[in-house]
């Protein structure tokens, strides 16, 4: 099942040693130079963009290009990019050796002390923003000096370093609200291809739910085309387009393929399952799980 990167992949991808007392933390964060880092496997140098569990800000020196559901942005020089978890995209390097610095952090991380941010809330992370942005000459000392601080604050031994390094966060992540946005590039040929990938990766970055208190976040089709940023009509073309399916019969499948998972798997009640499928009633689960198998949930799990 392709599961999000989480911080501990994150780690021993890059060869770096795991931090003590990480799966202790409420909340993470972490500040590298983009030039140390390096593939375990293959012992090239790398920006591992792939999908992740963890937040990303990115201050980048050399070319790229960021590649959207509906969108593809080129980035040249100095630039400023914020990643979300919530929101896919591909990165592909280009031509040259990229450079600069990184921090990755939690949801946690920024809700911790006086902060008490929900990053979800704030505008560079809303779906349909282009969260890439090219830095002027002027802006690039200012941009450096907030990461070489994180990075000082990180070694220190201060005992609120913490907060310090929050109101850090906070300060790159204002800054780049007040950016003006790289424009996309036109509509490349394989834009429905990018599409129609994008959809399958959001949709299965939605499962395993490893609990019963979890809830699924995304049932419809408009809430998928809502993240992608693309009309729902739009998406649906696509995909009907690309794999001669519907969108509403695509999550569908994967729904009963997780319910049958859980039936089989686990030891959680069916309204339990139902509850974290994302129905709010029994039945309308029982109806829904038979119309798809001929079978209720109690006697596909016998």
């Amino acid at each position: 099942m392709n599961n999000p990167s989480s911080l501990n992949d994150f780690y021993q991808h890059n060869a770096i040693p795991l931090p003590e007392g990480i799966a202790r933390e409420i909340g993470h964060f972490n500040v590298f130079e983009a030039e140390t880092l390096f593939d375990k496997a293959t012992g090239k140098r790398t920006m591992p963009y792939n999908r992740r569990a963890y937040y990303k800000i990115s201050w980048l020196r050399g070319s790229s290009r960021a590649e959207f559901a509906d969108k593809v942005i080129a980035i040249e020089g100095n630039s400023l990019m914020f990643a979300t978890p919530k929101i896919p995209y591909h990165w592909v390097p280009q031509q040259g050796s990229q450079t600069g610095m990184f921090c990755i952090f939690t949801p946690d991380f920024l809700a911790q002390g006086k902060t008490g941010v929900h990053l979800e809330e704030l505008p560079i992370y809303q779906p349909g923003q282009v969260p890439a942005f090219r830095l002027t000459d002027q802006q690039v000392p200012e941009v450096e000096y907030i990461f070489r601080k994180m990075q000082r604050e990180m070694a220190a031994d201060y005992l609120y370093k913490y907060d310090l390094l929050r109101n850090l966060v906070l300060e790159l992540i204002h800054y780049g609200q007040k950016l003006q946005p790289l424009p996309p590039l036109g509509t490349a040929q394989n834009a429905a291809g990018r599409i129609s990938s994008l959809f399958i990766e959001l949709l299965e970055r939605q499962f395993p739910l490893e609990s019963p208190h979890q809830r699924l976040g995304l049932r419809s089709a408009r809430d998928y085309a809502d993240r992608l940023a693309v009309h729902v009509n739009h998406l649906n073309k696509v995909l009907k387009e690309t794999t001669g399916t519907t969108t509403t019969h695509l999550i569908s499948n994967r729904l009963i393929q997780e319910a049958k998972i859980m039936l089989r798997q686990t030891d959680w009640s069916v309204a339990s399952i139902a509850y974290t499928l994302g129905f709010d009633d029994l039945a309308h689960f029982s109806n829904y799980f038979k119309k798809q198998t001929l079978l209720t949930p109690l006697a596909f799990r016998a």
